[in-house]
């Protein structure tokens, strides 16, 4: 039977240091379980301030394309049925998708909670979510909603353009070449994607409008949305970002940040002193050997 499993020689020392920094680090990270929803219309950050939240407090990210795609590959019993939904053409029913979520939360990565992104997108989903976590005695905990105008969105959204070859992205206002239209590396050509015209978004935030809004005004009720500025620059909307989760978290940061610092810069440096060491005495005791 075949594994998956990795030879930790074939991992580089970097890498590995990593790791273990992450680790210790979340280690220390209160118990409590921390559950977030990240919502907002297309264009509003979600996708750039997520990684942020879930590096600075330790949680997993759940997205729900992703986990349909995971939960297929590896053939689940959840993974099945989706597949046979998606074959038929059919929608992934919103329960299928709520157990799908169930499964990805146990795992090790998600033990200091997670961030839901792309889910739920209708009041019905919202309460199927809500019904399975109180099962598992937990709930929400906050949800980041990324307030944006449309007007400023359209300006955000349709301005952009890519350098296909190289993945390099431009803005027309806010990071535009230095020759209108071409790449400033290459000379070629720029080119938009087609979902960043003003059509197709105005069909998104539509969408948007009709259906997840409502889930925000639904969480508002409860009294646990954190409505955030998303026109801001991208540092300002991460200091904003870092007041939404409770405050016992917030509050234990500095000493984290003390803990990241001192093994960062003072742990690290010596284990890596003492591999060299390692490889210097080895290299000795080989020419003693011959």
């Amino acid at each position: 039977m075949a594994t998956n499993s990795m030879n930790l020689e074939d991992i580089p020392s970097e890498s590995l240091m990593s790791e273990l920094l992450r680790r210790m680090k979340c280690a220390s990270k209160p118990d409590k379980r921390l559950i977030l929803i990240v919502a907002g219309p297309p264009g509003s950050g979600k996708g750039t301030q997520s990684p942020i939240i879930k590096d600075e407090y330790c949680l997993c990210h759940l997205a729900t394309g992703d986990m349909l795609r995971a939960a297929v590959a590896a053939k689940t019993p959840l993974g099945i049925k989706a597949k046979e939904a998606m074959d038929k053409g059919e929608l992934v029913s919103d329960d299928l998708v709520v157990g799908i979520i169930d499964e990805a939360m146990k795992k090790p990565s998600c033990k200091k909670g997670f961030i839901l992104d792309g889910f739920p997108r209708t009041v019905g989903q919202a309460q199927k979510l809500d019904d399975m976590l109180g099962k598992q005695g937990v709930k929400i905990d906050k949800v980041l909603d990324f307030a944006i105008d449309d007007a400023v969105l359209e300006e955000r959204i349709t301005g952009r353009w890519i350098h296909p070859a190289s993945g390099r992205t431009y803005h027309t206002k806010f990071a535009p070449p230095k020759v209108p239209g071409l790449d400033d590396v290459t000379g070629e050509p720029l080119v938009q994607r087609k979902d960043d015209t003003a059509a197709v978004l105005k069909s998104r935030l539509d969408a948007f409008h009709k259906q997840t809004q409502p889930v925000i005004d639904y969480y508002s009720e409860k009294g646990i949305v954190a409505k955030l500025h998303a026109e801001k620059p991208q540092k300002e909307v991460t200091d904003e970002v870092k007041k939404g989760p409770p405050k016992k978290l917030r509050n234990s940061m500095d000493f984290y940040s003390c803990f990241e610092y001192t093994f960062g810069f003072i742990v690290m440096p010596l284990l890596f002193l003492a591999q060299i060491s390692a490889v210097v005495c080895s290299s000795i005791g080989d020419d003693y050997d011959t």
